[in-house]
């Protein structure tokens, strides 16, 4: 799913805003994932299930155009490059953790 871009005279939900930055089968896995430090394509092919590798570059593009990866390249053979979390990333981690443990007080008061 592409991040809208908004213009000035559209009026959009902030809630609605932030759903629609981090909607996608992946990207709250990848988000998950990289708190742990930077990684490589490779290592979330590796860490979050059966993604396809279209659908992962995919979401990795959109997290960055959403201002919550940075994308980092080298310039070496082969090409390398690493992905991290920015500061509203890292913002955006805190509230996963707290949604986090939100889901762990629900699937208590299921068992």
């Amino acid at each position: 799913m592409k991040t809208k871009e908004v213009t000035i005279e559209e009026k959009i939900c902030p809630l609605e805003f932030a759903v629609n930055a981090i909607s996608g089968k992946w990207k709250i896995p990848i988000i998950w994932r990289i708190n742990e430090g930077e990684k490589r394509p490779s290592e979330f092919l590796r860490g979050i299930g059966k993604v396809d590798r279209r659908v992962l570059n995919q979401q990795l593009k959109e997290l960055e155009i959403s201002g919550i990866l940075e994308k980092k390249s080298f310039n070496e053979l082969p090409p390398r490059v690493e992905y991290t979390l920015t500061p509203i990333g890292l913002e955006l981690v805190e509230i996963l953790w707290g949604l986090n443990n939100w889901g762990a007080t629900l699937l208590e008061r299921k068992m």
